[in-house]
């Protein structure tokens, strides 16, 4: 074949893939088998590498990923991506009813509802019908470029089916079925599991390797333009989906256009009620203004359109049996039981155990085993059991009494004075042991990818490691007769155990499990002693006079670092190589005085896009600011994210300050 020949093929096989594609992915009708389609992929990646000049940046196999990225180019929004306002109940829903017809004086208003897809909101360019850049939503004004982790959604088409330049948004999501096929091969790893499916598909579109997001079948609905050139702006929002449908883009087919609140009304019951038949997870409806005229009569605030508005289901509850109750011993020696269920589905996830904290609270709600009980995901995320339903009793349920002994070494448990939890004091235990380990290597400590808690147990019981230190000794040797331990899997676990040791210090503080310090406390002492020797050799008196380093910790401090097994596990840490300290920003370098948060006490609540509430309240402090739990009249700002829940209520009932996430953003660089 020559060049002219294969050029011809090319442009024939990339036609048939992508046609193939769109009716497989976004119209659910495949019209040839999987494997005729893997035939028609292998030609043509055959014949690009035959003739590489040849490859076009809309071909499939564009989507098999490139080359790792360094990192995340910035990308500035032409038109902003604001956040929406969020409803609760249906008389919330009127009043945003009431607003528009008095702000438009419109009698009744043609409103669109679609399912609120809970994703990740992306924004996508497309030039002459070529797509040339996707990104996040960031703070609204600026996202990250992860056009190479999108061009693996194959239900997103790399060109149109008509030669438009337009700027498109939508929701990145995982499907049900992706998301429970890889938290199974993370629990086969012993790796930390995805929360939720919102978490996996954010994760997978942030990975730096597009092969990594590649490896993850995610998809995408696309719901809206942000701007449009080469053809008209279609008059309302309902002809703007049929015009994404029409150009080969995926739209939620479960869409109505109505007249007036009432009929929006009986769309959002039923999704509440049928929401879990979906293969993907949503968390509400989101009501728009059909007509773009009246949008834009309407304008926006700093953060949101007027002309829409989020209906946010409530936190989902089931009723299920307790069978059991099962005793953990944290690292701290702290006895924590959960509560063993018959399995019940809760906001899309099978839910076999759910948190019952401390003997207080099993004893305050009256648990017995055998119980029918409420069970509730905070956050959709946590289970817990929020209540009994005594009058579903039978008289075979027998009343619950916590252990006086260790399930793991059988020392006895005490409660100390002040304390809700029962606890194990035996320093020797190896619960807390193994525990500890599992905490040093966890994310906001060492952060060791690949040593979750399983494989921390399987080094355990195979004797390989007894503490933190001896993860610093171990070979392939060692590693490779281990179950599900490959050379590959050995490999990583190495390299990341090696990477572990140019953190900064505060990570390693935080790892070592110190009673009392937390990783702020941890940031704190490693920022003003510089390194982990000036923390060892400090007394409680200069502890004490460190801001925020109460006698608790203080004692706690002095106490832990006096044992002699500790300073001989800080010598081997550091002659295996791990750093010692603190590579973090200084106050100095921060110019701190200068500083919207100087002196100023912040409460964050909701999920943040762009950080994790633990590296907001990281960067508030280190720009002179006091972050606390709870609202109060002395509290400085509530820092808002999505899923705002009473603080923000009663913040706006003491006249607290509240920050969007994007004015937050800009406040840190200021």
């Amino acid at each position: 074949m020559d060049r002219k020949e294969a050029e011809k093929r090319l442009k024939e096989l990339r036609d048939e893939l992508n046609e193939h594609n769109y009716r497989y992915h976004v119209l659910d009708r495949p019209v040839i088998s999987d494997a005729e389609y893997d035939r028609l992929m292998r030609e043509l990646i055959e014949l690009e590498e035959e003739y590489p000049n040849l490859v076009t940046p809309d071909s499939p196999s564009q989507r098999i990923g490139g080359e790792p990225l360094p990192y995340f180019e910035k990308v500035r929004h032409p038109v902003p991506m604001l956040s929406l306002d969020n409803a609760f109940n249906l008389e919330d829903l009127r009043e945003f009813d009431r607003r528009i017809r008095r702000l438009t004086g419109v009698e009744t208003v043609d409103y669109v509802c679609e399912l609120k897809i809970d994703g990740l909101a992306v924004s996508i360019r497309y030039e002459e019908g070529l797509m040339v850049r996707g990104a996040t939503r960031g703070d609204g004004t600026t996202g990250e470029n992860i056009t190479q982790n999108l061009k693996t959604i194959r239900s997103l088409p790399l060109r149109l089916r008509e030669p438009v330049t337009l700027e498109v948004r939508g929701e990145a999501f995982m499907p049900k079925k992706e998301f429970e096929r890889i938290n199974r091969q993370k629990e086969e790893r012993g790796e930390t599991l995805f929360a939720n499916p919102r978490n996996a598909a954010a994760g997978s579109l942030r990975q730096l390797d597009p092969k990594l997001a590649a490896e993850r079948a995610l998809d995408i609905f696309l719901y809206g333009i942000g701007e449009i050139h080469g053809m008209p702006v279609p008059p309302t929002h309902t002809e703007s989906l049929d015009l994404l449908t029409r150009l080969g883009l995926k739209v939620n087919p479960n869409r109505v256009t109505v007249k007036g609140i009432d009929d929006v009304g009986d769309f959002v019951d039923y999704w509440r009620e049928h929401r879990l038949e979906l293969g993907f997870e949503i968390d509400g409806i989101v009501i728009k203004v059909d007509d773009l005229e009246l949008r834009e009569k309407l304008g926006t605030t700093a953060k949101s359109p007027r002309w829409a508005i989020a209906y946010k289901f409530p936190a989902e509850e089931s009723v299920t049996v307790l069978r059991d109750i099962e005793i953990n011993v944290g690292r701290t020696g702290a006895v924590t039981p959960t509560a063993i269920l018959d399995p019940v589905t809760l906001a899309g996830t099978t839910v076999k155990r759910a948190s019952l904290h401390n003997e207080d609270i099993i004893r305050e709600k009256g648990i017995m085993l055998g119980d029918h009980v409420i069970v509730k995901k905070a956050g959709d995320i946590i289970p817990e059991v929020v209540g009994v339903l005594e009058d579903h009793r039978t008289g075979d349920e027998k009343p619950y009494q916590m252990p006086t002994k260790c399930p793991e070494c059988e020392s006895r448990l005490v409660r100390l004075e002040g304390e809700a939890a029962l606890r194990c004091i035996n320093p020797q235990c190896p619960a807390q042991t193994r525990e500890g380990i599992i905490h040093f290597v966890s994310r906001g400590a060492m952060n060791i990818e690949g040593l979750g808690e399983k494989v921390v147990t399987q080094l355990f019981n195979a004797g390989l490691v007894r503490g933190p230190a001896d993860l610093y000794d171990l070979t392939e040797e060692d590693l490779l007769p281990l179950e599900r331990m490959g050379k590959k899997s050995v490999e990583n676990l190495l390299s990341a155990i090696e990477e572990s040791k140019g953190n900064s210090v505060e990570k390693l503080i935080f790892g070592l499990g110190i009673r009392f310090v937390g990783s702020k406390g941890a940031r704190i002492l490693a920022r003003h002693f510089g390194d982990i020797h000036g923390v060892m050799e400090a007394d409680r008196e200069e502890l004490e006079a460190i801001d925020e380093i109460g006698p608790k910790m203080a004692e706690s401090i002095v106490t832990y670092f006096d044992k002699p097994e500790v300073k001989e596990t800080i010598r081997r840490l550091e002659e295996a190589g791990v750093n010692m300290k603190y590579k973090g920003p200084s106050t100095d370098n921060l110019r701190v005085s200068e500083s919207p948060f100087a002196g100023k006490t912040v409460v964050l609540t909701g999920t943040l896009a762009e950080m994790s509430r633990k590296e907001a309240a990281a960067r508030i402090e280190e720009r002179g600011g006091k972050v606390t739990g709870s609202i109060s009249k002395n509290t400085d700002y509530l820092i808002a994210g999505e899923k705002a829940g009473s603080k923000l209520k009663k913040a706006r009932e003491l006249g607290v300050e509240v920050l969007e996430e994007n004015r937050f953003l800009e406040m840190l660089d200021e």
